[in-house]
């Protein structure tokens, strides 16, 4: 059994060194144990320091892609270098590399492929209450939406099965964290989560610049999410929502109409029948979305099997460090 443990950078030559010397070179359950980092456009010596610190695998993009493709990026050449098990963290340190034993217990015991581990955030003093706040509302807008109980849907420190590793994809931009779990809920992936420590703040975060900025991405990716997933129900809710306005604006119509004051309410049969109109088209869109969303998964089912020895962008080259101990 092979587990690769995997770390997205752009520019973490500061911090990088300290979190590769916590991180296990024997796990109990794996017999090899390797290292690979996403260098996603870094223009400082984060290759370098990770080169002397001994990682197994490089990721190159020539240019920063962000943390999501870099995420995938790292995924398919674990994959391709024939990981049984991955586990992301971070360059920062933020996570307990000791726990990592824990992230794959589940899975090496089959009770689960995808697992997250969850943060003591209500005891992390470097998380304003903001943040903290922040932090459970979109952990609970993932649950519902995956229907998974996920308490730490932010959370980057996660395992996952090779089956598992295969079917994921990410579509937006920003982060992986909460659309990967959307995904396993929607692909009925085994998802758990395990408790897991977390160490002091060593810089602040990259994907949080401002409070303000991370709650508009995180509203447009859960809100895209959503739709990409659930479409037919996201739609035929405002369908219904417009019908239902339109059909009781008619009825106060006709009320009017059978008790002879008619004249003096045609601004609301005009209404009535524009937003009539608006909810049988968008109940149509709907129709189309949901057909949409089947060729998306029957997509995803193809990919499932195409062999993963292909890298995902043309920007992207790996090397092995010849140096390493593997």
């Amino acid at each position: 059994m092979k587990l690769i443990i995997q770390i997205p950078c752009y520019n973490e030559a500061e911090t990088l060194a300290i979190a590769l010397s916590s991180l296990p070179r024997e796990v109990p359950g794996f017999t090899e144990v390797e290292w690979l980092i996403i260098n996603d456009g870094c223009t400082d010596d984060t290759v370098k320091v990770a080169k002397e610190c001994g990682v197994d695998h490089v990721v190159n993009f020539n240019h920063n892609q962000g943390l999501a493709k870099g995420f995938m990026a790292g995924i398919q050449e674990c994959l391709k270098q024939g990981a049984d098990v991955i586990v992301n963290t971070d360059a920062d340190n933020q996570y307990e590399a000791a726990d990592i034993p824990k992230l794959t217990q589940p899975i090496l015991e089959n009770k689960a492929e995808y697992v997250i581990g969850a943060r003591p955030i209500s005891q992390t003093d470097h998380f304003s209450p903001t943040k903290k706040f922040l932090q459970k509302l979109g952990s609970w807008v993932v649950r519902k939406a995956s229907g998974t109980d996920i308490p730490d849907a932010p959370s980057g420190f996660r395992a996952m099965s090779k089956e598992c590793a295969q079917q994921l994809n990410v579509y937006n931009n920003y982060t992986y964290t909460l659309e990967t779990i959307i995904q396993a809920g929607q692909k009925n992936i085994a998802t758990t989560s395990v408790p897991i420590r977390t160490n002091e703040d060593l810089r602040p975060s990259k994907l949080v610049s401002s409070i303000p900025n991370y709650v508009k991405k995180s509203v447009v990716t859960i809100f895209r999410i959503f739709v990409v997933y659930k479409p037919f129900r996201f739609f035929m809710s405002i369908a219904a929502v417009l019908f239902s306005l339109g059909f009781l604006l008619g009825l106060r119509f006709l009320y009017f109409y059978f008790t002879g004051d008619g004249e003096g309410h045609t601004q609301s049969l005009i209404l009535a029948g524009v937003l009539l109109g608006m909810g049988f088209q968008t109940g149509l869109i709907a129709f189309v979305a949901d057909l949409l969303a089947v060729n998306r998964e029957l997509l995803e089912k193809t990919r499932y099997g195409i062999n993963f020895n292909h890298p995902a962008c043309s920007d992207i080259s790996t090397t092995r460090d010849k140096g390493s101990s593997k």
